[in-house]
């Protein structure tokens, strides 16, 4: 078969080149390319002949799926498949595959780091030193002894709750469905609207879809307690971003951190929550570490070799 790399998987080329050994030793064609584009001909160029394609956040539309009659397999070095035409894959019969779990890890790291950034005014205190200030102004609050409500109780929500009980934190969760693991563990589990106005912290940790997006809108922001944060790692669209930045410029709430927007960064220079205060953004870094990197090549992988060998994982049909 003929595989195809439609874009860099920062990983180094050794490590790369030790990954597809394995397909070349079993007489499959790999392919792979160094540079990323959006540009759909050249993708559509790329991907040419190839039964399957490797890509990360590329978006995949449609149009680019059907121009490829050969393609049978997609594997995504990503957790999130909303940039890819899932309806076209279905009709055609193309398995999607994702890097599921790679960066557990990497998410609920960044999670407390934007978390300590807000309470801990940490970008503000660092400006202010640099400037021959002082602590005049910028005295923060502890998470000790607060409430965090975390919004999905996938794996990136579980490993947030532990690092939460660690940091001493009384634990809320809103989910789906309800996990022994997380029961196991003192999570209280309530509906969205209770975990809303009850939590200090308010972290989203649930995919894209169409029941999840616009999911924090003016109306459930307005639910969260004066002195809360809120804290997004998830996808960019679950949130209003306007409401959040009109929340944060009338002192509704009292600041949030932010890695994912309604586009993928660069922004433009009026983007809404540039102005608003107390708000630290990221630019979509959240997954984005050495460790995360590596282990979502193998993933990916892994997934088209069981995919060949009749086993898939990750499937996401």
């Amino acid at each position: 078969m003929r595989i195809v790399l439609l874009e860099p998987l920062a990983i180094d080329e050794e490590k790369l080149n030790l990954l597809s050994l394995k397909l070349k030793n079993k007489g499959h064609e790999f392919i792979y390319y160094n540079t990323r584009t959006e540009e759909k001909n050249e993708l559509i160029k790329r991907a040419a002949g190839a039964q399957v394609v490797i890509l990360s956040n590329i978006p995949f539309t449609g149009e680019i799926i059907n121009a490829c009659p050969e393609l049978k397999m997609i594997s995504v070095a990503f957790t999130g498949v909303d940039h890819i035409d899932m309806q076209a894959c279905r009709q055609r019969g193309i398995v999607v595959c994702n890097a599921a779990g790679y960066s557990t890890h990497s998410v609920a790291e960044l999670t407390f780091g934007l978390i300590l950034s807000v309470m801990r005014k940490v970008i503000e205190c660092n400006a202010a030193t640099r400037a021959g200030g002082t602590k005049n102004g910028l005295i923060g609050n502890e998470i000790f002894g607060k409430t965090l409500g975390i919004v999905g109780t996938g794996a990136i929500g579980l490993r947030v709750a532990e690092i939460g009980k660690a940091f001493g934190l009384k634990i809320l969760a809103y989910s789906r469905s309800q996990k022994e693991s997380a029961i196991n563990m003192g999570i209280s589990y309530v509906d969205l609207d209770t975990l809303l106005s009850e939590s200090d912290i308010v972290t989203l940790h649930v995919p894209l879809t169409a029941e999840t997006k616009g999911m924090i809108n003016e109306e459930r922001i307005a639910k969260m307690k004066p002195g809360s944060i809120l804290i997004n790692t998830a996808r960019g669209s679950i949130v209003d971003s306007a409401a959040l930045a009109r929340a944060l410029c009338e002192h509704r709430i009292a600041g949030a951190g932010v890695d994912v927007f309604e586009m993928e960064p660069p922004l433009p220079k009026d983007h809404v929550l540039f102005s608003a205060p107390n708000v630290v953004l990221t630019p979509h870094v959240a997954f984005a570490t050495r460790e995360a990197f590596e282990r979502r090549a193998k993933i990916v992988f892994d997934n088209i070799l069981l995919w060949l060998e009749g086993r898939p994982q990750n499937v996401m049909n």
